[in-house]
Parts: structure tokens; C-alpha cells; sequence
């Protein structure tokens, strides 16, 4: 049987799409042609409770594979460190458990075609090329965000200096100038522990078999062109991206919508907007769909 592998951070948000991009590749296969397994890290710090929602999506055709519970090293805990640290950490600290559960799956005569893993997960890439199996990122913001990724290893090249110690707009291809004040706080300190891992994430999403990304493309049409165009990426190939969002849970949607339409005229406006291009969207001849068929081709030809 064929399999495809998701591997999510231990947030419970970052979960959620990965499950619901596992749901919806089960509706493009006849019923128990493939199977998707997802892979659990069991971090040492408090998280989310995951154990009813993954009891409440757990079925012959979607696996939970759960990793035993590491150590971090002494040099890591004996100081507090941001959270985006540990959560690197783990991540890089787990890679021979991706190996085993990897080498599991295949043990039980499943092929597997694609391994989809976050951006947290980027040390696991350096695994799967080893297993030959391809290797492709889910990007669960969206296509602006993305191009802000894969040009941080460009704007750490160019720019000698902290983004926290500048005063200034910066060019970003597929984004409006962005005051540099407003980049995300574990990106302004290049002498950061947290800013060197999203570094090194962003040069691993450029090496990938592709990049799905949670949006569509008649949503951010200028940033999924300049990140197609190489734009984001001017010292490499750019890998293949598929706009297959929105990948939403339906409950949590019709409850932002309902919120939206009960706040004023001018927000009922945005958002039946929202719904109509959601839906046009997702429709048989909507980007996402073409998005997703191209995505599907890729892991055949695998």
C-alpha cells in the first residue's frame, strides 16, 4: 500500500493543518489505496492536550506513530530558553526517531511517496534524502510569509547587521516594503540562538521536493509569482510550490465567519468575500485543485 508521511511541531495549530492536509489527500484515493501517517515528538515541556483530538481522528486510514520522550542536554536547560529554542531542540534531538518510524513504515511493505514535514522540522530532511524518499514542507502561513522565508538567508547575507539595530523598510520580493521593526521578534538578533535555526529552516524549504503552502493563489497572485519566479531565492532553484490552502478545520471556520457577520456591515461584506473565494477556490477548476493535482502528480512520478 502507499503511504504518505506528515510530520508536524508539537503545536496543536501546526497538527490540525497537517491532519486536515492528510484528510484531503484521502478524498483523491479509492477508499484503503493509501495510508497517512503522521509522526508525534513528545516533548519535555508542557504542550496542548492532542491525546482526544488524535483519538478522535486516529483510523485505519490516518496512523498516529508516537516518539518516546527525549532528554535535552544539560547545556540547554540550565538557563530558560525562548521557546522557539526548545522547540528546535527537540526537533533536531528526534531525528533518530524519524529514522526508526520511517524505517518501520517501510518494514510493513508500505511505500511511502512523499514525506511532509513543517518548517520546524527541517532537520529531518537531511533523514528522509538519505532514504531517498522526497521530501516536502507544509507552510502553514501564507504565500507573503513564505517569501519572507526564503529570502531571510539572502537579507543575512546582504545585511551585516541585526534587524533589531536598523531603522528601515525592507525589500522583500512578493511583499510591500516592511518596516524592519515589524519583522517577527526571533528574527531581529543575528547573534540569537532562535534568529541562526530560522536561518538554517529557510535554506532547508529551498532544498525540499516542494513546498505546499496553506493559501490560495487568487488570494496573494503577486507573492506566489515572485516566489515561483525565483525571486525569493536568487543563489538557487526555487522547489516547485503548491497553493492548496485554505486548510481549515469547518467548525472553526463557520465560527470566525458568524463572528464576522455579526460585526458590522462593512465585515459582512469581507466576509461572504472570504466564502466566495474560498469556494471558487476550491472548486474543480480553482487554483487549489490544479495546486493539489500537480502535487499528487509529483508523488506518482516518485
Amino acid at each position: 500500500m502507499e503511504a504518505i508521511v506528515l510530520y508536524p511541531s508539537p503545536a496543536i495549530g501546526h497538527l490540525v493543518t497537517m491532519v486536515e492536509l492528510g484528510k484531503l489527500v484521502l478524498t483523491t484515493r479509492p477508499p484503503n489505496s493509501i495510508s497517512i501517517h503522521i509522526l508525534i515528538t513528545t516533548p519535555p515541556y508542557r504542550v496542548d492536550d492532542t491525546a482526544s483530538y488524535i483519538a478522535s481522528i486516529s483510523s485505519d486510514s490516518i496512523i498516529f506513530h508516537h516518539f518516546p520522550a527525549i532528554s535535552l542536554p544539560p547545556c540547554a536547560t540550565s538557563s530558560v530558553p525562548a521557546h522557539e529554542t526548545l522547540v528546535c531542540d527537540v526537533l533536531r534531538l528526534n531525528n533518530p526517531n524519524v529514522h526508526n518510524s520511517l524505517r518501520s513504515i517501510i518494514d510493513k511493505n508500505y511505500k511511502i511517496q512523499a514525506f511532509v514535514m513543517d518548517i520546524f522540522c527541517s532537520p529531518a530532511l537531511s533523514v528522509v534524502t538519505k532514504l531517498n524518499i522526497p521530501g516536502y514542507f507544509l507552510f502553514t502561513s501564507g504565500a507573503a510569509c513564505l517569501a519572507c522565508a526564503l529570502y531571510l538567508p539572502t537579507i543575512h547575507k546582504i545585511i551585516d547587521k541585526s534587524i533589531k539595530d536598523l531603522n528601515t523598510l525592507l525589500t522583500i520580493p512578493g511583499s510591500p516594503p516592511i518596516p524592519s521593526s515589524d519583522m517577527p521578534k526571533p528574527l531581529r538578533d543575528r547573534n540569537n540562538i532562535v534568529y541562526n535555526s530560522f536561518v538554517e529552516n529557510s535554506i532547508e524549504l529551498a532544498k525540499s521536493a516542494g513546498i505546499i503552502v496553506n493559501t490560495f493563489e487568487r488570494l496573494e497572485p503577486r507573492a506566489v509569482k515572485e516566489i515561483s519566479d525565483g525571486l525569493c531565492v536568487p543563489d538557487g532553484p526555487t522547489p516547485p510550490v503548491y497553493c492548496i490552502g485554505p486548510l481549515i478545520v469547518a467548525v472553526a471556520y463557520n465560527k470566525r465567519a458568524a463572528g464576522m457577520h455579526s460585526g458590522g456591515n462593512s465585515i459582512r461584506v469581507r466576509a461572504k468575500d472570504m466564502q466566495i473565494e474560498a469556494r471558487a477556490a476550491l472548486s474543480e477548476s480553482g487554483t487549489s485543485r490544479v495546486s493539489l493535482t500537480r502535487l499528487l502528480k509529483s508523488w506518482n512520478q516518485s
